[in-house]
């Protein structure tokens, strides 16, 4: 423990606390919601359970049973029957095989008291409560290192606990375990630790598909520390050098390409295992109840006697490509019909925090966005802060995300996609706060002997100083004072906090 200590500061240990904090509440929350609020009947896949219920089943779900909804239903058959049907192959392997790993291991003395899928729903709420606290680390100390402000890190942080995704953070979905291999392996990369960094955005593209966006980290960062060793020799030889940038490009190319391969390694396998499967199909014994469903919805399954899909004549076959055009209907504009004016409604706010992060970014610094970044920093630009050059490559990341989610995605899931991938979300709403919100330019509210609640809630919310050095409670408990600017960004982010639990976890649509 005291090693810990040493490594975690007051700040750290308050996101760590608030993150806890955060994961019981909506535990707790989404058990009253799923009790009170009846389930609405939708058109989802919902297998049919191959086990008989055990002592402890009814018990988990009715605590938890709101966490299996929607998408979580895939990966829950998936961690429990395998890949059988052709559109399985949507959802990414590393989060099934770490639910199954929890139930096969740290959950087996259970098996006595509980199937393999309650066993599998309790490693959802283990495994996401633990990953998402651990997100919240390694979002607070990438934070600290790209902005070079303590203070903003830490709030951006505790923002990120109250993440407007927070449903899909806390059920049985995959945001968080990539949000965690995300952030982490970003952290990593920043700190030059690049095949470190590697293999966990590596593993993040094993988690979700828009991993693969991650190697332009890799790529771009790799060619601006090529091209500064490039100025330092050159500038030590008495002048430009075109043989040092020659080398470093060289160097470049290939290091670079070797980091891309590894992150995109994953996904390559993967599309390869389904590859295999459907294009060259073995003898696979499924059980009847399943082969039923399969015939009942038309889901495809690999059989040796049925016709080879279309998508194996490919040139490239990508499976995964296939199951997004046919199965979701994902491509260029599809989504722009006006029955889906509500969705593009609900994933507004993300989208408008999105264009102000990208639009005060380059009007902040217009010429070293013209140049990529990639030229001389200048000693007069300011360097700490959001406007600062270390965060040019996650607000072109960040750009990219959120067009390709607008314009070539289902809309409504816009916020998950943007609030599990890029730190700039939660980056541009602690940087609006700082500019707009007077109570965050009081000195005092950073100072862990200073901060105090009000006297009137103290006794009820400040237990074991949980709430010291929290500016984001903070403002919660002065929230009449607090500015319209404030009101907006932390409402957004409570609202659709709770509002998540209430709908998603009774299957009525959700962004």
């Amino acid at each position: 423990m005291s090693t810990l200590n040493s490594c975690l500061n007051e700040d750290a240990w308050t996101v760590v606390r608030f993150a806890t904090f955060t994961r019981v509440l909506s535990l707790f929350l989404q058990a009253v919601l799923n009790a009170v609020i009846p389930d609405h009947v939708a058109d989802a896949f919902s297998p049919p359970r191959s086990e008989t219920p055990l002592m402890l089943d009814p018990v988990i779900e009715a605590l938890f049973g709101g966490l299996s909804h929607w998408d979580a239903e895939h990966f829950l058959f998936i961690a429990e029957h395998g890949y059988l049907y052709e559109h399985n192959f949507a959802f990414f392997p590393l989060f099934p095989l770490i639910l199954r790993f929890l139930a096969a291991t740290v959950l087996w003395p259970l098996c006595g008291f509980l199937t393999l899928h309650g066993r599998l729903i309790l490693a959802v709420v283990i495994g996401n409560s633990v990953l998402f606290i651990l997100s919240a680390l390694a979002l607070y100390r990438l934070s600290r290192l790209v902005l070079q402000d303590s203070k903003l890190a830490h709030v951006a942080a505790l923002m990120y606990c109250l993440t407007p995704a927070n449903v899909f953070m806390v059920a049985g979905y995959s945001e968080t375990l990539f949000a965690v291999l995300t952030f982490a392996g970003l952290w990593l990369l920043e700190t030059r630790f690049t095949l470190g960094a590697c293999l966990l955005l590596g593993f993040a593209t094993g988690a979700r598909a828009n991993g693969l966006v991650n190697s332009g980290f890799l790529l771009y960062l790799t060619l601006q520390w090529s091209l500064a060793s490039a100025r330092a020799l050159s500038k030590g030889a008495g002048g430009f050098q075109y043989r040092h940038y020659a080398w470093e490009l060289i160097h470049f190319a290939h290091t670079g390409a070797f980091y891309a391969a590894l992150v995109a390694l994953p996904f390559c396998l993967f599309q390869f295992y389904g590859y295999q499967t459907f294009c060259h199909p073995t003898a696979t014994q499924v059980p009847p109840v399943l082969l039923n469903l399969a015939r009942d919805k038309g889901y495809r399954v690999a059989d040796a006697a049925s016709p080879t899909p279309n998508w194996c004549q490919w040139w490239i076959p990508v499976l995964y490509s296939y199951i997004q055009d046919v199965y979701w209907d994902v491509g260029f504009l599809r989504y722009f019909q006006w029955k889906q004016i509500p969705n593009f409604i609900f994933a507004m706010p993300v989208a408008i925090l999105g264009f102000i992060a990208s639009y005060m970014y380059i009007m902040a610094n217009p010429v070293f966005c013209l140049y990529l970044g990639l030229g001389d920093s200048g000693k007069d630009r300011q360097m700490h802060g959001f406007c600062n050059p270390r965060v040019f490559v996650y607000i072109v990341h960040s750009s990219i995300l959120l067009l390709i989610g607008i314009f070539c995605m289902h809309v409504q899931v816009l916020t998950r996609f943007l609030a599990s991938s890029s730190p700039v979300l939660y980056w541009i709403s602690a940087h609006l706060l700082f500019q707009y919100e007077p109570l965050l330019q009081d000195e005092k509210l950073f100072r862990p002997d200073q901060i105090k609640l009000q006297t009137d809630y103290k006794p009820c919310l400040n237990l074991a100083g949980m709430w010291g050095n929290n500016q984001v409670v903070y403002l919660l408990m002065h929230w009449q004072t607090c500015s319209i600017y404030t009101r907006c960004i932390v409402g957004y982010f409570i609202s659709y906090w709770f509002l998540g639990l209430a709908l998603h976890c009774n299957f009525l649509p959700w962004t």
